[in-house]
C-alpha cells in the first residue's frame, strides 16, 4: 500500500474513533483517544490515583497494551485474579470487585452509536461493568468498533468467541468450523458444556455520568 494511501486510511480510522467518541459522551460515557498503546497506558494511569483498590476483567487488550503491568506495578491494591491459587479465592475477588475504586476491562465491541457490547461466560467482568464500583475503565483498540448493534453480534460471532476459545483452549463448536448461530441468533444451536457465551449485555446511555470511561486505541489489539 502506498504511503499516500496509508495516510488516508488512518484518517478515516481516526475520523471513525472521533464519531464514537462523540456518541459515547452523548450517552454520559468519558471518551478518549489514544494513538498508541503507550498513550492508553498514560491515560488510564491519569484516571487512577496511587492506593486505590482495582481489579479487571479477562482481558488480552490489557495484557497487550501494557495497562495490566501498570496494575502490577505496586502502585495500587491490585485484587489480581491471577495471582491467586483457587477458586475459592478468585471467587471473593470477583465479589470484591463491586466496592474497587476502578474496575479495567476491555469491551467486544462498541457501536458507533456509543454503546458498550459484551457477552460473557459467568457473568462477573459484565456484572461490575453494570453496577459496583466507582469508576470502570474501558480499554479498547479501533478494530472493536462495529456499526451497531447487529454488527456486533456478527462481531463476536466470527471474532472474539472462537478466539477466546482458542485461547483458553475450550473445545467448542466455534473453533471446529462456524459458530452455530452465524446465520441466525448469537450462539443458536450451540448445546457445548464449555460455551463461554452465556451473558449479553448493551450498555447504553448511563444515568451516572462519567462512571465509564473509554479508551480508544488507534491501534489493532485485543479481540
Amino acid at each position: 500500500m502506498e504511503q499516500k494511501d496509508m495516510v488516508r486510511r488512518t484518517q478515516a480510522m481516526e475520523l471513525r474513533i472521533r464519531r464514537t467518541m462523540e456518541a459515547l459522551e452523548k450517552n454520559n460515557m468519558r471518551a478518549y483517544y489514544a494513538e498508541t498503546s503507550a498513550d492508553a497506558v498514560r491515560v488510564v494511569e491519569s484516571l487512577l490515583q496511587e492506593g486505590d483498590t482495582i481489579t479487571c476483567g479477562g482481558s488480552v487488550t490489557l495484557d497487550a497494551t501494557g495497562v495490566k503491568a501498570l496494575m502490577r506495578s505496586g502502585r495500587y491494591n491490585f485484587l489480581d485474579r491471577e495471582a491467586v491459587e483457587t477458586e475459592e479465592e478468585r471467587q471473593k475477588i470477583y465479589r470484591a470487585a463491586f466496592s474497587a475504586d476502578a474496575y479495567l476491562t476491555s469491551a467486544n465491541a462498541i457501536t458507533e452509536r456509543g454503546e458498550l457490547y459484551n457477552v460473557d461466560g459467568t457473568g462477573n467482568r459484565v456484572a461490575a461493568m453494570l453496577f459496583g464500583p466507582s469508576k470502570v475503565i474501558v480499554v479498547a483498540g479501533y478494530n472493536k468498533i462495529v456499526r451497531d448493534l447487529g454488527a456486533a453480534a456478527a462481531y463476536v460471532k466470527g471474532i472474539t468467541a472462537p478466539a477466546n476459545a482458542l485461547r483458553l483452549h475450550i473445545d467448542t463448536p466455534c473453533t471446529h468450523a462456524a459458530c452455530p448461530g452465524t446465520d441466525g441468533g448469537l450462539c443458536d444451536g450451540c448445546r457445548a458444556e464449555s460455551r463461554i457465551c452465556g451473558q449479553y449485555t448493551v450498555i447504553a446511555r448511563q444515568r451516572v455520568q462519567n462512571r465509564i470511561h473509554v479508551v480508544l486505541v488507534g491501534e489493532e489489539v485485543g479481540y
